[in-house]
Formats: C-alpha cells, sequence, structure tokens
C-alpha cells in the first residue's frame, strides 16, 4: 500500500451490530475536509502577511495531527478537519509564492490535479487500472524512495550543502532532467490514487467503522494535496 495512512489491517476486520463505511459516506465527508481545506487557503492566499509569521507552528501542527491520526484513527472525526484547516492554510501560502513567481500557475495546477482525480478514478472503475500485488509493489518503492531522496536533500540543505538538482527548485527549473525528474514524481502521486481508491472500496466492502469514512477521507486529501503540490513544482520547471 502505497499511502502509509491507508493501511491493510484496517480493512480486515468486519465490524457487526454498528454503523459502518459507506462509498457515499466517504465522498461526503471528502467534500466537507476540501471545504475546510479551501477556506483555508483562501484566507492565507488573502492574508498572506498574517500567515507567514505563522508558518512553522502550523506545519509542525498539521505534522503532529498527521502522525496522531496514523495511529489514533477513531479520533479522525475530530481532528481531520482541524488538518484540513492547517493543510489549507500551508497550501495558500505555498500557492501565493508560486502565483507570483508565475502568474497564473495556480488556477493551471488546480485544474491539472482534478483532471488527474477523475482520470485516475475513470481509469480504475473501468478496470484499465487496478490494484494488484505487482502495481501496489512498484508504486510503494517508488513513494519511499521519493521520500527518501527528499529527506536526504532536505536533511543536506539544512547543512548549507548543495542539494540534489533534480529536487532542488534552485537547480533544477529550466533543466529538462529536473522537468523529467518532477513529471516522474507526479506520474507516482497520480497512481496513489488507485491504491486509496481500492483501499477505500474494500473498507466499504469489509465494513469497517463508520469513523473509517472520515480517516479514508483525510487520507486521500493528503494523496491529492502532495499531487498538487508537485504539479505546481513541475509546471513551474516548465515555465523556465
Amino acid at each position: 500500500m502505497s499511502n502509509p495512512l491507508l493501511k491493510n489491517s484496517v480493512f480486515q476486520t468486519p465490524v457487526r451490530n454498528a454503523e459502518v463505511m459507506t462509498i457515499s459516506g466517504t465522498i461526503n465527508k471528502s467534500i466537507i475536509l476540501w471545504v475546510l481545506l479551501a477556506v483555508g487557503a483562501f484566507y492565507s492566499w488573502t492574508h498572506p502577511s498574517l500567515i507567514m509569521p505563522l508558518m512553522l507552528p502550523i506545519l509542525l501542527g498539521g505534522f503532529a495531527l498527521a502522525v496522531i491520526l496514523s495511529f489514533k484513527m477513531k479520533l479522525s472525526p475530530f481532528l481531520s478537519p482541524i488538518y484540513a484547516v492547517c493543510e489549507g492554510l500551508i497550501l495558500g501560502i505555498i500557492s501565493v509564492y508560486f502565483e507570483k513567481l508565475y502568474p497564473g500557475i495556480v488556477v493551471n495546477a488546480v485544474l491539472l490535479t482534478m483532471c488527474v482525480l477523475f482520470c485516475m478514478l475513470a481509469a480504475y472503475k473501468t478496470n484499465m487500472l487496478r490494484a494488484t500485488p505487482m502495481f501496489k509493489k512498484i508504486v510503494i518503492l517508488s513513494t519511499f524512495a521519493i521520500a527518501f531522496a527528499y529527506l536526504i536533500d532536505l536533511l543536506i540543505g539544512a547543512f548549507g550543502a548543495r542539494s540534489f538538482n533534480f529536487l532542488s527548485d534552485s537547480f533544477s527549473l529550466g533543466s529538462s532532467g529536473g522537468i523529467i525528474i518532477s513529471l516522474i514524481i507526479v506520474v507516482i502521486a497520480s497512481l496513489n490514487l488507485i491504491i486509496d481508491f481500492d483501499l477505500i472500496e474494500r473498507g466499504a466492502q469489509y465494513g469497517v467503522p463508520k469513523y473509517m469514512e472520515w480517516y479514508s477521507s483525510f487520507a486521500l486529501m493528503v494523496t491529492l494535496v502532495w499531487l498538487y503540490l508537485e504539479t505546481l513544482r513541475f509546471l513551474s520547471k516548465t515555465k523556465n
């Protein structure tokens, strides 16, 4: 499983005599979380000077919430909406930064992210792409490799050394190699959606607890936020 927030063990034990997870319920919870994220993003977009000094505590708070949710899924109905607002505030600031550099890039990134979402959903529903064991292994290994590369890049940058050309915008903008690597990362992020769809569908089939609708919506949002950020990076490199 590529998305570490969606664990196979979560979907293995059905719940009896209780409200259970459904596809429609998960969709409704996803809409709520995305509305909250959009509200947070709009506020930081329109008030960047107020949010910018708070970026570090918001980042740390969002990370803490994600860690708690990954271990305490029963808290997802209460914590996932808070996380969505925090994520929106952060995305708003990041979007403002890219928009100042390349006017119009945010709209393009949002549209491309939505197009990828619906294309992946269509590919999944028509069985063009299925989350087979081999598919999962490839996506999982690729995702962890990307995460490891970003971690190494961050650590090297923290010590003032030059980071990897294919990850650091300051070195890879306008580079054909950087564009290709960024496109590959976008593709891997997109393929994560197939595994997310599969796990959500199986969760509904197995009758897992109702709170998993919130948790699954939160996990899917994490994948889509990653896809949006990578799309922003890819488009910014093509601009140069």
